[in-house]
């Protein structure tokens, strides 16, 4: 099996975290992880959009999570584990990514608010 890249704290960098979230799936299985209180394993996030998700596309967008240095994932068995980076990064970056989180989090918050009260 191969070993899994995760870059150094100084070889993040904001343009590789803002390509990372800039696609809507990524950020919603990034702003979810952030939010949960355990690591998660990549087949909780198939549903996370309105259709499902095949897992090779899933794990595209995990790994590009992982290579830009947002989240650490951790082989257990045949499933990975993740788990995000936000207090590292914190370090380095401020509170940009949790600007970004909260920034996810308001956006799906008023889709599903519009969504519900159109009827879609």
């Amino acid at each position: 099996m191969r070993t899994l890249h995760h870059p150094r704290l100084d070889e993040i960098t904001v343009e590789g975290i803002l390509y990372a979230l800039s696609d809507p799936v990524r950020g919603r299985i990034f702003a979810r992880l952030a939010t949960s209180e355990c690591a998660k394993n990549c087949s909780t996030f198939l549903n996370i959009q309105d259709s499902p998700l095949a897992k090779s596309t899933l794990s595209q967008h995990f790994r590009i999570l992982r290579e830009a240095g947002l989240i650490r994932s951790e082989r257990r068995g045949v499933e990975l584990i993740n788990s995000t980076r936000c207090q590292e990064l914190k370090e380095r970056f401020g509170p940009m990514l949790q600007s970004i989180v909260e920034a996810y989090a308001r956006q799906y918050r008023d889709e599903a608010t519009n969504g519900a009260a159109t009827g879609a």
